[in-house]
């Protein structure tokens, strides 16, 4: 039963956030409704999420999307990324897998969801290994070196819209012996191959930025002092560019390429039952997708979120004609499960994404975002995240 009171006092915790601003804010960050999902299906999903991950272990694997990344993507990270998002739609056939995220918002507020529905305890173990996976992280890059000061980095961090997690995650550092911060890249300093906020030195950046290369202007120092070692950043573009680059789907939703990869026909089942099929678009193949745009759904290959993704069924012409200009993958639709929510005291149809928070292969924290509309939102009253427990 979800409690309101649990949940404002689970957010703030050390008087930071201002929670009558953030209820007028964010009117549909929370939905007072839970998921219960079967354990056979999350079983699945885990599955799922453990064959992807042997797959990109894999050199040849590696060798084939590297190809297509970013520049110094190909530089060899012995930090994992932290907050892997595997966000499902659960079909009668099962989880379908939608998209990869390498730094996947709101697993936080999901563990200060968890309150709210009776499950504290549950919340701070999730909590303590969060914390430990950024330990972890450190000690891949620096060995026993003390973990001293994080960065908790986006552009314009404060006008985001998930800031009230950054703010959560400072106190959450801080309170496991760790100095926090909250900074624009802009913020930071040089200092041979350090890197400096406000005259201290930065050990290791929460990589929340959607440049996933690093490549804008404003974070060239970040990069280069990354790149030289002198800062750890967690998620890293290499991490982005082997597992979320949405034309590695191609490649895993592919059994020819699987078999030319070398993949165990185990894992190949698995994953071609549980990723549709994605191809990329070829302006020589328009008609044909033009014909069939009601089985796809179009998305740019290095977007993020919802932005400029397109269901073929909803497509404009002249919005075809743009996306025949390259740097768009299709994927086949598969619809999202859809769920009665009590809104009001009315009953709502809203559709549901299942997301994974994942390190090292292993799911953290199961999560749920409820909306309306054609891809996830934060604007459907009775909508947002929602916390998934097994039937």
């Amino acid at each position: 039963m979800f409690d309101r009171q649990a949940l404002n006092a689970a957010l703030a915790a050390g008087g930071q956030l201002d929670l009558a601003a953030l209820s007028i804010s964010h009117p549909s960050l929370f939905s007072q409704t839970e998921l219960r999902v079967a354990p056979a299906t999350l079983q699945a999903t885990a599955e799922l999420i453990a064959a992807i991950e042997s797959v990109v272990a894999m050199p040849t694997y590696q060798q084939r999307v590297l190809a297509w990344a970013p520049a110094g993507a190909d530089k060899p990270v012995a930090a994992r990324g932290v907050f892997f998002g595997y966000d499902f739609h659960l079909a009668e056939s099962g989880p379908k897998l939608i998209e990869i995220n390498t730094n996947a918002g709101g697993a936080l507020l999901n563990t200060r969801l968890l309150v709210a529905h009776g499950e504290s305890v549950a919340a701070q173990a999730i909590e303590l290994a969060f914390v430990e996976m950024f330990r972890e992280e450190w000690r891949l890059m620096r060995g026993d070196a003390p973990l001293q000061r994080i960065a908790i980095v986006d552009e314009n961090p404060a006008g985001q819209y998930l800031a009230p997690e950054f703010e959560l995650f400072r106190r959450l550092f801080e309170a496991h012996g760790i100095a926090a911060v909250v900074a624009d890249p802009g913020e930071f300093t040089r200092d041979g191959k350090r890197l400096l906020h406000r005259g201290e030195v930065v050990d290791l950046i929460y990589n929340r930025l959607t440049d996933f290369s690093l490549s804008a202007a404003v974070n060239a120092d970040l990069k280069a002092i990354s790149e030289a070692g002198g800062v750890v950043v967690t998620p890293h573009p290499r991490a982005h560019a082997l597992y979320a680059d949405k034309r590695n789907l191609m490649v895993l939703s592919d059994e020819a390429a699987l078999i030319e990869l070398g993949v165990p026909e185990a894992t190949r089942q698995i994953l071609l039952a549980g990723i549709p099929r994605t191809v990329a678009v070829q302006a020589e193949e328009g008609e044909r997708f033009w014909a069939e745009r009601k089985r796809w759904f179009f998305k740019p290959a290095a977007g993020f979120g919802s932005r400029a993704t397109y269901r073929g069924d909803k497509l404009t012409k002249r919005v075809f004609e743009e996306i025949l200009q390259g740097g768009y993958i299709a994927q086949e639709i598969v619809p999202p499960s859809e769920h009665s929510v009590l809104v009001e005291g009315e009953l709502q149809t809203l559709k549901a994404d299942i997301r994974a928070y994942v390190y090292q292969a292993q799911v953290q924290l199961f999560a749920a975002r409820l909306y309306q509309g054609q891809t996830t939102n934060f604007r459907t009253p009775g909508g947002g995240f929602a916390p998934v427990f097994p039937a």
